[in-house]
C-alpha cells in the first residue's frame, strides 16, 4: 500500500513470506509518506513493532512523552478481544523503539495497529519486529573433504601463501557457539543480544554469554507441524570462517588466523528483527544501550540468517551504521528458490549477497523445494553444498563436539566473510565496504556453465582477489569473464542493446588471439549485427546480417584486441534491423 502526501491511499495484495513477516510503514515530514506492506503471515508473532520517532520530538526524547503516545495510539485501534495494553520495552541500537502490545494480534490487527502508530506525524516508521531463521539445509551423510577451498571453490591454497587473516576480526551474527577444541583458540569474547529469555533458554534474556543453548523446538511450536534438533549452525559457520588449521586435526578455516567474535541472535524459534539490529551496531563498533561496548569490534560480519520481505529501516539502519564504521556485511542470499529481491537482509542496500553453487560450479539444490536464491541483488556465489565443518553432538543441548557437512546459502556466506578477512589482512590500509564488493565481484572466477538463474559475476576467488590488491601475479593467465543475465532484442531497432563485463586487477593490453563467445537465441540470424565494443568505445564487428532464416549464434570469435587495454567495461551489442523475428542475448563471455 502507497501513502502520498496528499492522502491518497493505493492497493496492492499483501506479498505471501514464507519465513518471516514483515509490515514497514515509512512516514517523512519532508517527503512524500510511504508505507510498504508484505504479508503479516505468522499471527503467533504480531505483538512486537519497532517504532522510530523523528529526531528533536519529544517522543524521541522524552520517555513520558513517548509513553503518552503509545497510550494514544492503543486508545485508536480498532482490533477485537481484549484490551491491548500497549507498552515501550526498550531502545535500540539504530535510535527506534521496540514496543509490545498485551495480547497477541491477527494479521488484520496488527495491520491496524501499525496505520494507527503511524498516523503521528512524528513517527519515521514503524515495522514489525519480524522473526528470523538461520538458512541453512544439513545433509544426512559426512562429507570427507573440504572441496570449497580448492580450485572449484574459492581457490584458498594459493591464496593462504599470500594471506591467512592475521589480525582481522569476524563478528558471526548467529546461534551463539558451542565449545569445539578446532575452534576454541580462535574465539573472542562475544555477546548474547536474545532479549526473550524462552527464546534464549537461559533464563534471563541478554547477557555477555554467547554460548549456543540449542534451538530445538517441537511440532506445534514456532508456527509449524514439525519438530526439529537443534541445529548448532553458528558453530558451524564459525569453522568455516576460522576454524584452528595445521594443528593436525579436523578442518581448516578460510581465514584461519582471524578471529571470531560470536554474537548469539538466534534462539528457539529464530530471533527478531530488533535484536538483529543491536547485534550489527554492536559488533561493528556501535553502542547499544546497557549493553558493553564491544572490546573487539569487527571489521566483516556474517550473517547467515534472514527472512522474507523488504528490507526495511531497522536493517538498512543498522546495516549502514556498520557501513559507515568501515565494516563489510556479508549476508545469505537464502535457500528458497526465490528471487532474492523478497529476502531480507540480502535485499538490503551495502551489503554482499552471497548465493551458492555446488562442487560443479552449478547453483546448489539441497531438495525439490530449497536452492539457492538468485537475482540481480545476489553479488557473488561461493561452495555451499556438502561443506564439511566443526558441530556439536547434542540433539537438543549441547553435547561432544563434532564435525558435520551442512549445505546452504548459510554455508557459502562465511567463505566470503573468511575472503574479505584474507584481504583485510593484506591490505596495506583497510579496504571500504564497497571496495572490496568491487574487488569480490571484478575479481571473481567464471561459472563453469551459465547458472540456470543469475547468482552474481561469478564465484568467489580468495586468490585473485588477493593479486588485485598488488604484490601477487596481476596476470595469472588466460582468464574467461561471462555475463549470463539474460537482455532482450527488441524487434527492428537500429540501436540495440548491450550486455557488460567489468575486468579490472590486469595489466597490459588483451592478446590478438581473444576469444569471444556468443549465445543469442534468435529465430533469424540475417536480421542481426553483433559488436564487441572495447572500453575504449571501439566496436569489433562479429556478425552483419548473415546466416538467413538460421536460429540463434552460438558461436566462439577469434577477435585481434592487441590494441586495447585489458581492464575497463567490455560491451556485447546486438541489433535486430527487420521485423517480425526476435531473441535476447542469452550469455557471452571473452577469454584473454
Amino acid at each position: 500500500m502507497s501513502y502520498r502526501s496528499n492522502g491518497a491511499l493505493r492497493q496492492h495484495a499483501l506479498a505471501a513470506a514464507t519465513v518471516a513477516a514483515l509490515s514497514c510503514i515509512a512516514m517523512s515530514a519532508s517527503a512524500a509518506d510511504r508505507i510498504n506492506l508484505a504479508a503479516l503471515a505468522n499471527a503467533d508473532q504480531n505483538n512486537q513493532f519497532i517504532v522510530k520517532y523523528a529526531a528533536g520530538t519529544a517522543e524521541r526524547s522524552n520517555a513520558a512523552s513517548l509513553n503518552r503516545a503509545l497510550d494514544a495510539a492503543a486508545a485508536g485501534f480498532s482490533g477485537k478481544g481484549a484490551k491491548l495494553g500497549l507498552k515501550h520495552l526498550r531502545r535500540i541500537g539504530t535510535g527506534a523503539d521496540v514496543v509490545q502490545a498485551g495480547r497477541r494480534l491477527d494479521p488484520a490487527e496488527a495491520e491496524s495497529l501499525m496505520r494507527q502508530i503511524a498516523a503521528d506525524p512524528s513517527v519515521e516508521y514503524v515495522e514489525k519486529n519480524a522473526p528470523m531463521t538461520a538458512f541453512f539445509t544439513p545433509d544426512d551423510t559426512r562429507f570427507g573433504e573440504q572441496w570449497g577451498y580448492g580450485a572449484s571453490g574459492i581457490n584458498t591454497a594459493q591464496a593462504w601463501d599470500v594471506s591467512t587473516g592475521t589480525g582481522v576480526v569476524v563478528a558471526v551474527i548467529d546461534t551463539g557457539i558451542t565449545s569445539h577444541s578446532d575452534l576454541n583458540a580462535n574465539i573472542l569474547p562475544g555477546y548474547d543480544f536474545i532479549s526473550d529469555s524462552t527464546a534464549a533458554r537461559d533464563s534471563n534474556g541478554r547477557d555477555s554469554d554467547p554460548a549456543d543453548q540449542g534451538d530445538w523446538f517441537s511440532a506445534g511450536e514456532c508456527g509449524v507441524t514439525y519438530s526439529s534438533n537443534s541445529s548448532w549452525h553458528g558453530t558451524h559457520v564459525a569453522g568455516t570462517v576460522a576454524a584452528v588449521t595445521n594443528n593436525a586435526k579436523g578442518v581448516a578455516g578460510t581465514a584461519y588466523n582471524a578471529k571470531v567474535v560470536p554474537v548469539r541472535v538466534l534462539g528457539k524459534c529464530g530471533g527478531t528483527l530488533a535484536d538483529i539490529a543491536d547485534a550489527i551496531t554492536w559488533a561493528s563498533g556501535g553502542t547499544v544501550s546497557g549493553v558493553p561496548a564491544n572490546p573487539n569490534p569487527a571489521e566483516v560480519i556474517n550473517m547467515s540468517l534472514g527472512g522474507s520481505g523488504t528490507c526495511g529501516s531497522t536493517y538498512q539502519a543498522a546495516i549502514d551504521g556498520a557501513v559507515a564504521r568501515g565494516v563489510t556485511v556479508v549476508v545469505a542470499a537464502g535457500n528458497g528458490n526465490v528471487n532474492a529481491s523478497n529476502a531480507r537482509p540480502a535485499n538490503c542496500n551495502n551489503v554482499v549477497a552471497v548465493g551458492a553453487v555446488d562442487s560443479a560450479g552449478k547453483r546448489s539444490v539441497w531438495s525439490s523445494t530449497q536452492k539457492s536464491n538468485y537475482g540481480a541483488v545476489v553479488d557473488v556465489a561461493a561452495p555451499g553444498s556438502n561443506i564439511l565443518s566443526t558441530l556439536n553432538s547434542g540433539t537438543t543441548t549441547p553435547g561432544s563436539e563434532s564435525y558435520a557437512s551442512y549445505g546452504g546459502t548459510s554455508m557459502a556466506t562465511p567463505h566470503v566473510a573468511g575472503v574479505v578477512a584474507l584481504l583485510q589482512a593484506k591490505a596495506t590500509t583497510p579496504k571500504t565496504p564497497a571496495e572490496i564488493e568491487t574487488i569480490l565481484k571484478t575479481t571473481a572466477r567464471a561459472f563453469p556453465a551459465t547458472p540456470d538463474q543469475p547468482i552474481g559475476t561469478g564465484i568467489v576467488d580468495a586468490k585473485a582477489a588477493l593479486d588485485s590488491l598488488g604484490g601477487g601475479n596481476p596476470n595469472p593467465g588466460t582468464q574467461t569473464y561471462s555475463n549470463g543475465t539474460d537482455v532482450n532484442i527488441p524487434d527492428n531497432n537500429a540501436t540495440g542493446v548491450t550486455s557488460s563485463i567489468v575486468v579490472s586487477g590486469r595489466t597490459g593490453n588483451a592478446p590478438s588471439n581473444a576469444q569471444v563467445s556468443v549465445n543469442i537465441v534468435h529465430t533469424y540470424q540475417g536480421d542481426l549485427i553483433v559488436d564487441l565494443i572495447a572500453p575504449d568505445g571501439s566496436v569489433y564487428n562479429l556478425h552483419n546480417r548473415s546466416g538467413g532464416g538460421t536460429d540463434n549464434i552460438v558461436q566462439t570469435y577469434t577477435v585481434n584486441l592487441s590494441s586495447e587495454a585489458l581492464n575497463g567495461t567490455w560491451k556485447l551489442r546486438a541489433a535486430d534491423r527487420a521485423s517480425v523475428d526476435t531473441g535476447y542475448i542469452n550469455s557471452w563471455s571473452v577469454t584473454f
